[in-house]
């Protein structure tokens, strides 16, 4: 492990640095120390040091910065490394072996908005809640530190340090205690494909980027040409030091169709590959999921089928098809959308676009056919952070289509054999939007994504785009959560659903049969020998009647939409 590692009075500082001639340590109240250099570009020293003291790294004279291996920056991305002890927890879940992966129901959530107080000690005060809710897991976008004290994470620049504002190494650690406590796992969003650009130190140490690929956001991490041995390690180890360390169940790997790799062992794979022998080595169950849009089964497909064996892909057809045919829109990628027979295909199969040319891609095939892949290894959504927050104005569903269209899409989600996610709020009809929202301190950066926001929503000139930089904006984020309470019957509409898909859907039945009639969108779980049933009318077509032997039991109906939830017999499932 790199970083400081504690040795009672004393630490053993590790760092890598194989373009560096010379690396100090400097803390706060001391004269520099210089690092040994060994092999293989890794300098090291042990010096007398406690939990809490502050330091930096001066590698050849330059500047002070963090170390790229900080469990907390107290004082931001630009700050000292403060060491911290993480011996010094006590935890309380030596009861909790994680969950099977057919069990989960997961709700996404941003520390920041999801409560007033903005850290994790606030999530813990709502564990109570969503137990209620009946989702199974929590998954918690990146809390890596980035610049600031507003930003959704994706900027991250310093992977193993927990962003102080939200609570640090501590608080993150009590959250996820005592989410296990309740019997909830929690889920966090890494991002692999790139680092933010204020407080990124990384280029000083070593050759982490590489100019042989590009992504959206410049050169990508070096996984594949020299030295990128020392790369991979900083990133393999970091997946492992969330699930060692903080105990976490699961990580979301970010868009990962922008993490280049031509090696013969793609950095994902091997990722996956420790995971998996560290959470049988603790006795754990811990999941890896992908998100992507490239529809790309390779990720999911087992090993000896030639695949990564990922437990999981975000599959965004499912919300595309049904986001366009409740909304109307037909622009950006919801141009490739908009018939009821996608929607069938995307919850019979996974996959909607399986090869087939896709118009956002300048008429490019997209996607694979999803054979040998178990439905519930596609996570699907009718809201996520990326589809609402990516929008100019935030706008959540209930904005852009009816309640009554809302609270069908609920149940086609929640009672479809893929695994549901929910964005935080939308099970009560939360009115604020979720806006893209940053606190750089560098007055370029600043301008650029405010430049950048106008430039990609350029429709919108005639409106007043939110600034990102502004705290309104990120303040208009917040929930609110004095509309949750138990009377809302949205909120208990989610309930329901979810306690029907709990006694209803079994992991060894995870099939549907999904077909159209007369307007009539009709899901039957499982598919061969149904016992539970879905029927989504759509304006313009009246409900149809279902066979006899069916009893509903819950119905919602307006705006021309209507659903109908049956359960085979009356005993229900």
């Amino acid at each position: 492990m790199f970083g400081a590692r504690l040795l009672g009075r004393q630490a053993e500082f590790r760092v890598w640095a194989p373009a560096a001639r010379a690396v100090s340590l400097r803390f706060q109240d001391r004269e520099a120390f210089p690092l040994s250099r060994l092999e293989d570009g890794v300098f090291t020293a042990m010096v007398p040091a406690v939990a809490g003291d502050r330091y930096f790294y001066e590698v050849d004279g330059g500047r002070p910065v963090p170390d790229p291996v900080s469990r907390l920056l107290p004082d931001g991305v630009h700050g000292p490394t403060e060491i911290v002890d993480p011996a010094a927890f006590h935890w309380h879940d030596g009861h909790w072996h994680g969950l099977p992966w057919n069990d989960y129901i997961l709700y996404e959530l941003h520390t920041g908005t999801f409560t007033p107080q903005g850290t994790f000690a606030g999530i813990i005060g709502r564990l109570e809640y969503l137990k209620k809710l009946g989702v199974t897991a929590i998954e918690i976008m990146p809390v890596a530190a980035f610049p600031g004290r507003r930003n959704w994470g994706y900027d991250g620049v310093s992977l193993y340090a927990v962003q102080a504002s939200y609570g640090g190494p501590e608080g993150l650690k009590t959250l996820v205690d005592a989410a296990h406590a309740a019997g909830m796992a929690v889920v966090l969003d890494v991002v692999y494909n790139h680092l933010g650009n204020e407080g990124n130190y990384l280029r000083m140490f070593g050759p982490y980027f590489t100019g042989h690929h590009q992504t959206p956001w410049g050169d990508a991490l070096n996984y594949d040409g020299p030295g990128c041995e020392g790369v991979r390690r900083h990133f393999v180890q970091n997946a492992l030091y969330w699930v060692r360390e903080y105990h976490l169940d699961g990580l979301r790997l970010d868009a990962i169709q922008t993490i280049k790799d031509d090696s013969g062992y793609h950095i994902i794979e091997e990722i996956r590959d420790q995971v998996k022998d560290l959470a049988r080595e603790l006795e754990r169950e811990v999941c890896v999921i992908a998100e992507t849009d490239q529809n790309d089964a390779r990720l999911v497909r087992p090993k000896e089928l030639g695949g990564f064996a990922l437990d999981a892909v975000w599959s965004d057809d499912f919300h595309h098809a049904l986001h366009a045919v409740l909304t109307g829109e037909n622009d950006g990628y919801y141009q490739d959308f908009g018939s009821l027979e996608q929607l069938v295909k995307a919850l019979n199969e996974g996959f909607a676009f399986q090869g087939e040319r896709y118009k956002f891609w300048g008429n490019a095939p997209r996607g694979t056919r999803p054979h040998s892949v178990p439905l519930a290894a596609h996570v699907i959504c009718t809201q996520n952070h990326d589809q609402t927050g990516n929008r100019a104005l935030g706008e959540r569903l209930r904005q852009l289509a009816p309640g009554a269209a809302g609270l069908m899409a609920a149940a086609l989600l929640l009672l479809a054999p893929q695994t549901p996610l929910l964005f935080m709020g939308q099970e009560y009809d939360e009115p604020a939007p979720f806006l893209f929202f940053t606190d750089y301190d560098d007055p370029a950066l600043q301008t650029a994504v405010r430049e950048g926001r106008r430039r990609e929503f350029k429709e919108f000139h005639g409106q007043r785009m939110p600034d990102p930089q502004a705290p309104a904006t990120f303040e208009r984020s917040r929930l609110h959560w004095d509309l949750a309470g138990d009377g809302n019957s949205t909120l208990l509409w989610y309930r329901e659903l979810i306690a029907w898909r709990k006694r209803c859907l079994s992991a060894g039945e995870r099939t549907c049969r999904a077909q159209l009639r007369v307007g009539n969108l009709e899901l039957q779980i499982p598919r061969d020998h149904p016992r539970l049933m879905v029927i989504a009318t759509f304006p313009g077509h009246a409900p149809v009647t279902p066979a006899s032997g069916w009893t509903r039991v819950l119905a919602n109906e307006g705006d021309g939409y209507s659903v109908q939830v049956l359960v085979a017999g009356s005993a229900g499932c």
